[in-house]
């Protein structure tokens, strides 16, 4: 089995770090290796968000959401203008994954990839859907 976090850890961060950096280089003008640099990772795994396919799927999904585009932007601008540290930074993505487990789109996924009893409460319940 595989916990709803599993799922974030491998599939939605690396996705929502690609969101971030493609933010920095296209519309704040940053180079791979300044945002590279920002991010705590190398210029290579910039490249490869840049230009992999692998995880398009779960960056276009992403995507789709505006409230997660919101933060993506939010914390682009932010480490542009040098207003966020690295540690803010952390904030942002764990404060992603609070907004998606509310809105249910991280059950949504989890009970794709498992079967998940109807009565599962690991997710807090919501009103409001994605």
């Amino acid at each position: 089995m595989r916990p709803p976090c599993e799922i974030v850890v491998r599939s939605v961060l690396p996705a929502f770090r690609s969101l971030v950096a493609r933010s920095l280089i296209e519309k704040c003008h940053f180079s791979q290796v300044a945002a590279a640099k920002k991010l705590g990772t190398t210029q290579a795994s910039i490249s490869h968000y840049l230009y992999s396919k692998r995880g398009e799927k779960m960056v276009k999904q992403l995507e789709a959401s505006p409230p997660v585009m919101a933060m993506v932007d939010a914390i682009a601008e932010g480490i542009a203008a040098e207003k966020i540290s690295p540690f803010d930074a952390m904030l942002h993505f764990c404060k992603l994954c609070q907004v998606l487990r509310s809105g249910d789109m991280i059950c949504d996924w989890h009970r794709s990839s498992l079967v998940v009893p109807e009565a599962c409460d690991v997710c807090p319940p919501t009103a409001k859907k994605y």
